[in-house]
């Protein structure tokens, strides 16, 4: 699996530590950046598709 870097606020990086762990959402960091990307391009999709501007949508 390819790896990246990213910079991000100290705010929102604390916000996602809070639901990291074994009293949270999501194992890792990792995991919790991976599922909010996943998240987001879903709603990309949605609204792609809305606008026509996916393949198979009318």
């Amino acid at each position: 699996m390819p790896k990246i870097s990213l910079d991000m606020p100290e705010q929102l990086l604390g916000d996602l530590r809070s639901h990291v762990g074994d009293e949270g959402k999501f194992i890792s960091l990792a995991d919790a950046i991976r599922s909010a990307c996943r998240k987001m391009l879903d709603h990309l999709d949605i609204i792609d598709k809305r606008h026509g501007r996916l393949e198979g949508s009318e």
